[in-house]
């Protein structure tokens, strides 16, 4: 067996955010990146971002705000990016986009850490959308082919892209995601009689946005090289919901996005309690198994007393793991690639 060092427990509590989807009123008739229109007015903006480690690392120095609408055609998202440097190297649709400074949006219509959705995009309105097999941390199979059909985006620039010398002060993002395309990562009867979420339904959801330490040289943003390595200075990884690991691909601990009329609350599913019992064994799982080399049964040496509630156990194999766990008449599952799901 080969031990998966890329698994890591959050060094930060489970305590995602949750989101109140209002239904959109009036349609976005054109996409122009100017989030101060009246179709904009509903609903609630975030724009409590922490850097992705949480709030032990210092709150982000650049100001950022979120909103999402819905209605039966499409998703609805818009942002604002505070910045006085706007600039975008990439060109081309599905290049990798984080190398420039970037908006991203994980978005997770089942919760079993399994199929969802990255989205990514620059100043220069450039965007990146992949469908994700699972986790990154995991054996994975990334989607690069997979587009958003119908997507629509726009970009507008408060100043001038790629220009230092311009009054820069931000960036606004309009996104329409039709609902058609993010079926793909859903369970739906075959036939479906429509593709948009039910009132109170819940997915994953977090915002990230990536931001590149940079100077100006010759009227050109330059980014800043360590001078140790001669290699550009890491980024800064600003989130919503901070997953306590330098790995934005933590399902389980993105935001909640709930589904709504005007705002109203539904409370998250209590079957999440034991899905996080079942997650923080798949961490120590891999712990134990990089230090040892192999899996273990031995659920209390892993978990002490927190998983008696739910009589979890842990089977093991040479090269696999599965956790099980009890909760209101139902078995529930995790194996050793993260994916959870309730036994039929």
């Amino acid at each position: 067996m080969r031990p998966n060092t890329r698994v890591k427990e959050p060094i930060i509590p489970c305590n995602p955010p949750k989101y109140f989807c209002h239904r959109a009123v009036g349609k976005l008739e054109k996409l122009d990146g100017d989030i101060t229109k009246p179709f904009w007015q509903t609903g609630e903006w975030i724009d409590d971002f922490h850097d992705i480690e949480g709030d032990t690392l210092p709150r982000p120095s650049k100001y950022t705000k979120v909103k999402l609408l819905w209605d039966e055609e499409a998703l609805y998202i818009a942002a604002y990016l505070e910045d006085d440097q706007i600039w975008a190297n990439v060109k081309n649709r599905d290049e990798v986009i984080f190398v420039d400074n970037d908006f991203e949006v994980f978005l997770a219509p089942q919760d079993s850490s399994h199929r969802y959705y990255e989205y990514e995009m620059n100043a220069a309105n450039v965007v990146w959308d992949l469908l994700m097999d699972k986790p990154q941390r995991d054996p994975v199979h990334r989607i690069m082919s997979w587009d958003i059909h119908g997507l629509e985006t726009a970009v507008k620039i408060d100043g001038e892209l790629n220009n230092p010398s311009a009054d820069n002060k931000g960036w606004g993002i309009e996104i329409k995601m039709p609902w058609f395309s993010l079926r793909e990562c859903k369970e739906y009867q075959v036939y479906p009689d429509h593709f948009a979420p039910d009132l109170g339904e819940t997915w994953r959801l977090d915002f990230s946005r990536v931001e590149w330490d940079v100077y100006v040289e010759d009227n050109q943003y330059k980014k800043v090289l360590d001078p140790e390595t001669g290699r550009p200075l890491p980024e800064h990884n600003w989130l919503w919901a901070p997953t306590g690991v330098i790995d934005a691909h933590m399902p389980e601990m993105w935001g909640y996005l709930i589904f709504t009329e005007k705002g109203e609350e539904y409370p998250i599913p209590a079957v999440d309690e034991v899905k996080w019992i079942l997650r923080k064994l798949y961490y120590r799982e891999h712990a134990y198994s990089v230090k040892e080399g192999k899996f273990t049964e031995d659920v209390k040496l892993l978990m002490g007393d927190e998983g008696d509630k739910y009589n979890l156990k842990a089977y093991v194999t040479p090269c696999m793991f599965e956790g099980i766990a009890e909760f209101e008449g139902h078995n529930w599952h995790i194996r050793h690639d993260g994916l959870v799901w309730q036994e039929d």
